[in-house]
């Protein structure tokens, strides 16, 4: 299982993403940043977001 914190991407959000793959977190990551915090993923953010996930 993969893992991204919200807050670790710089936001001040408690929200977490767990999903099976990395490629899965990006994709609900990208929804998660557009909704609720108005902001596209780029792909030199996805990039810098992709170093953030952990096994868990």
């Amino acid at each position: 299982m993969k893992t991204l914190r919200c807050r670790d991407a710089g936001f001040d959000c408690d929200a977490e993403i767990h999903a099976a793959s990395e490629e899965e977190v990006l994709q609900q990551a990208a929804v998660h940043a557009q909704t609720v915090h108005d902001t596209q993923v780029t792909p030199e953010m996805a990039g810098q977001i992709r170093t953030l996930i952990r096994d868990e």
